[in-house]
């Protein structure tokens, strides 16, 4: 049975040893809660889902065999599989890659960017790893959900290895903007990218964080999308937003539990009266909460009427001791709510009440419950979980939410106080306008909020992401059973078969790669044998079929055997012929269309102008992307207005626009062969928007094919110019 494989750089539990026996403690951290309850659900409903197998690090490393093999038993028992890593590996993967180079980029800190080989080095050796111990338990009947920065290398790794596989990738920290990712060598930002493309589907939490992962793939990568899907060689991908929910019931109902009970009344004795303001986080310098305390400071210092009516509960939760960055931060905390204290504490009352520590779920909800406002403030967060189920747990009474417009969950929770959380003074109001605000009013805010996440919770989270994973699958399929491989032996069979037979190629893009340069694009020795082989057999008629000027094409390809349409349609050479006009063109007009596209030439860098004789094309290919597409749209408008009164067209291509002279085209310039006669055999293959002219007017029966995976009037695709040479070289030597 097909099961539902869950990859991250953490088990759900962690493994300790104790007396030589191991110990196993739930891992903390809002994927491992959320998934978790996400599969528990699953379990209760078998018809909603399927088996699953979480595999991970399980916070341990274990050299001695006997020992792995003992805690891979005991983990099977709760549907885990061990990564296992030594203490090296992990130091230079997540202290190192991940902690000093991935965080703090991806959370906007660059200053804190530490760009070291090794790390880099270790991060691609533990995703290998991870690779290679998910090939002992899965197949390409499971669907892989692979989650989180630490593995963006990882959907490719298994690609290679399952290219059929269902793989879904889920990033749970933000995306940065392209200004941002650049930063990352050239060789990293493009594996990277190339890494997390290896899915079929790629989630963030924000559209925001959609957006800029898109961007990056078009200026790195030179991918563009089409609402959010991408081509690649060999597959569609879908790139989507899918905001991560809460086990809502959880937090709503949790005040009903007798142990939570416990600890509110508890909570209720110690504060009595006061109002209560919640701050609660990892310890971590992109959380803001030196920010968030002098916010605190500050209005303490403009509203003194509040003293010793509210007070700052704040719990810090430990996190990745020892890292440099994270020492300071806490040093800076420790200093900043003494500081606080010492101002303003008297002997009966404490601004802020500080803990350094983990809290379990009765005392959180406990919290979130009492608690009259919640102020969560980063800096920059992927979601931020938090603010959910404070929002969540306000079962039975009022209350407010302060939150940045840093964190992903802004874009959910608008009815909460937003601010900008780098503005002290916005900090400082928002906790007032908070205190002051009635408590209708808050009760309002807060439904409108709650039943927003009760909709949206984690369960339809994990379940719209994999039911967009399966669509994407079928939207594959229905481009796989289009492939060349599957039509490859019955082309080639009927080809042996025919006694004559009719070729048509386009040139670019078709027998030789896409070049940044037209003029770079000659043609190698080993097309040159293949075109050399076919055109020898007399049983065919092989036609070039290109956008290229005449002169060039016949230069380049100097075989006395074959035939060329050039210029797109405007000119056509049978074998052994010259050269003759599809129709009576005019070139005229190119002396009031050229300095139109010179113009844009000029406005766009790394653009260039081909002119032909009776044609003009505008390159964009080595621009700025993003810029180019702009500039391209501005001149098609501009040409079509221009040329309204002529007989001129004006088509936009793979990085060109191009101005030619109507009614010429490559299908009707290949009719001219296929009104001779009936061929037995007619194959054509192309890679532009040109060729479906060509494709057009072929027989039903031709085997015309796409180069490229997009939609096209061809019957089959090829993935890319390789597959066709290949093709050509079989019936070459046939």
């Amino acid at each position: 049975m097909a099961r539902l494989v869950i990859v991250s750089n953490r088990l759900p539990v962690t493994i300790f040893r104790e007396n030589g026996n191991f110990r196993f403690q739930p891992s903390t951290g809002g994927l491992a809660t959320g998934l978790g309850s996400f599969l528990k659900r699953q379990e209760k409903h078998p018809d909603l889902g399927m088996e699953h197998l979480w595999v991970g690090w399980p916070g341990i490393s274990l050299q001695d065999p006997r020992d792995r093999e003992a805690l891979k038993k005991r983990l099977r028992k709760q549907d885990c599989f061990p990564v296992f890593l030594s203490e090296a590996e992990m130091e230079n993967f997540y202290h190192g890659f991940c902690n000093r180079t991935i965080w703090p980029l991806f959370h906007y800190f660059s200053t804190y960017v530490e760009h070291d080989d090794e790390f880099w080095l270790d991060f691609i050796r533990v995703n290998r790893i991870f690779c290679d111990a998910l090939l002992e338990v899965v197949d390409e009947e499971d669907t892989l959900w692979i989650h989180d920065y630490h593995l963006m290398l990882l959907p490719r790794m298994i690609r290679e290895k399952l290219p059929r596989a269902r793989i879904g990738f889920f990033l749970h920290i933000p995306f940065p903007t392209f200004e941002i990712f650049r930063q990352l060598p050239q060789e990293w930002r493009l594996e990277i990218l190339r890494g997390i493309l290896g899915s079929d589907l790629v989630g963030f939490h924000t559209n925001d964080y959609t957006q800029y992962f898109l961007r990056c793939v078009l200026r790195i990568l030179g991918l563009e999308h089409d609402m959010g899907k991408l081509m690649l060689q060999d597959r569609l991908v879908k790139v989507d937003t899918f905001p991560m929910g809460i086990d809502f019931p959880a937090f709503h109902d949790a005040a009903k539990d007798r142990t939570v009970k416990g600890e509110r009344a508890r909570l209720r004795k110690t504060l009595k009266r006061i109002k209560t303001i919640l701050s609660i986080d990892r310890l971590d310098y992109s959380k803001g909460i030196l920010n968030r305390l002098q916010g605190y400071e500050l209005f303490l210092e403009r509203h003194p009427e509040w003293r010793q009516r509210v007070q700052l509960l704040m719990v810090v939760v430990p996190s990745r001791a020892g890292v440099t960055h994270y020492l300071r931060t806490k040093k800076q905390i420790d200093e900043a709510v003494g500081k606080i204290n010492g101002r303003y504490a008297t002997l009966t009352w404490t601004p802020i009440h500080y803990q350094f520590r983990a809290l379990g779920f009765p005392a959180l909800a406990a919290l979130y419950s009492v608690c009259d406002v919640a102020l969560v403030t980063p800096l920059r967060d992927g979601m931020n979980l938090i603010a959910k189920e404070f929002v969540a747990a306000k079962s039975s009474g009022p209350g407010v939410l302060i939150l940045s417009e840093k964190a992903g969950a802004a874009e959910e929770l608008g009815e909460a106080i937003v601010i900008n959380p780098f503005a002290v003074g916005e900090i400082a109001a928002a906790i007032h306008e908070a205190l002051e605000m009635p408590a209708y009013e808050q009760l309002k805010r807060l439904q409108v909020m709650q039943e927003r996440l009760r909709r949206y919770d984690i369960f339809l989270w994990g379940r719209e992401f994999l039911q967009h994973l399966q669509e994407i699958k079928t939207a594959q399929g229905g481009v796989v059973t289009r492939l060349l491989d599957g039509c490859r032996g019955r082309l080639l069979e009927e080809y042996r078969k025919a006694s004559d037979r009719l070729i048509y190629l386009d040139y670019d893009g078709t027998l030789v790669p896409i070049v940044r340069h037209y003029s770079q694009a000659a043609p190698d020795d080993e097309i040159l044998g293949i075109l050399r082989a076919l055109c020898g057999d007399r049983r065919n008629r092989v036609v070039i079929v290109t956008g290229r000027d005449r002169r060039t094409i016949s230069e380049w390809i100097p075989i006395a055997g074959c035939g060329f349409i050039a210029e797109h349609g405007a000119w056509i050479r049978e074998r052994g012929g010259g050269w003759n006009k599809i129709k009576a063109l005019d070139a005229e007009w190119k002396g009031q269309v050229l300095p139109i596209l010179e113009i844009y030439s000029n406005r766009l860098p790394g653009s260039f102008i081909e002119e032909k004789e009776f044609s003009l094309t505008w390159h964009f290919r080595n621009a700025a992307p993003e810029l180019g597409v702009l500039r391209a749209k501005e001149l098609m408008d501009y040409l079509i207005s221009f040329t309204a009164n002529r007989d001129l067209q004006v088509l936009q291509g793979k990085k060109v626009v191009e101005v030619r002279n109507g009614g010429v085209n490559k299908g009707l310039a290949a009719s001219h062969w296929l009104e001779k006669k009936k061929f037995a055999f007619v194959l054509a293959a192309g890679d532009d928007w040109t060729d479906e002219d060509l494709f057009k007017v072929l027989p039903k029966k031709a085997f015309s094919i796409k180069v490229g995976l997009q939609p096209s009037q061809a019957r089959f695709s090829a993935v890319g110019h390789q597959e066709i040479r290949r093709l050509l070289a079989d019936m070459a030597h046939d």
